[in-house]
């Protein structure tokens, strides 16, 4: 079952057939995998399931030939400086098709198909459990004030009331410096009190905006 089909590096109709028809199928399966609880754009899934495709049929053509090999990666190496580094989901998936597209061009159909069941099973597991996310309950909050308010410590009683652990994270200044915008992550003692901690602290910041919602996860970059 993890033998290749290919015998003797010589690949006929039928098994080129059968490795496209595999490809295919396993950028689909890992396509879906990606989408899982995931953000995601057309053209990117769309990448994800023809790439294997690609990459097998380069692997076919190369077929033991050094000089293009050689000339192949050169080509593909190019291809970096014309891309957007992507997220490390993004670029997990991207790996993931190469991986399989090498496999199938190798004829090792069984082998990539069981390689791309495991890895799903554990990135299922690892998206639908909480294994490596950030300290459970903890919140961005955004507080503008004018500039004229102090806020060194201005809140501290009211974090202390409401919340087990405070940071604040940057401060900003915001409508041609007339304001600013101070952004803390805090961990919340008691999450039904959350509509209380923010009435409390729009009375001490004059009522303008207030914030307070997950911390985003957009700049997770290798």
């Amino acid at each position: 079952m993890l033998d290749t089909i290919i015998v003797a590096g010589n690949a006929s109709v039928i098994t080129f057939l059968l490795c496209t028809a595999a490809s295919v199928v396993l950028g689909i399966l890992a396509s879906l995998v990606y989408m899982f609880r995931n953000t995601y754009t057309k053209s990117f899934v769309m990448t994800i399931v023809l790439m294997p495709v690609i990459v097998q049929m380069v692997i076919m053509l190369v077929n033991g030939n050094v000089g293009t090999g050689v000339a192949v990666m050169g080509a593909f190496s190019l291809v970096r400086f014309r891309s957007v580094a992507g997220s490390a989901r993004e670029i997990m998936a991207i790996f993931l098709s190469m991986a399989l597209g090498i496999a199938t061009g190798m004829g090792y159909l069984g082998m990539a198909a069981i390689a791309l069941g495991v890895i799903a099973l554990v990135q299922i597991l690892l998206v639908v459990t909480p294994f490596g996310e950030k300290g459970g309950g903890t919140k961005e909050l955004k507080i503008t004030i004018p500039e004229a308010l102090d806020y060194s410590g201005i809140f501290d009683d009211l974090f202390e009331k409401y919340a087990k652990k405070t940071l604040l994270v940057s401060v900003k200044t915001t409508n041609m410096g007339s304001l600013y915008e101070l952004r803390y992550h805090v961990n919340l003692r008691d999450k039904t009190q959350e509509k209380a901690f923010i009435d409390d602290l729009r009375c001490r910041n004059g009522n303008l905006n207030i914030s307070c919602g997950r911390i985003p996860e957009s700049r997770e970059q290798l």
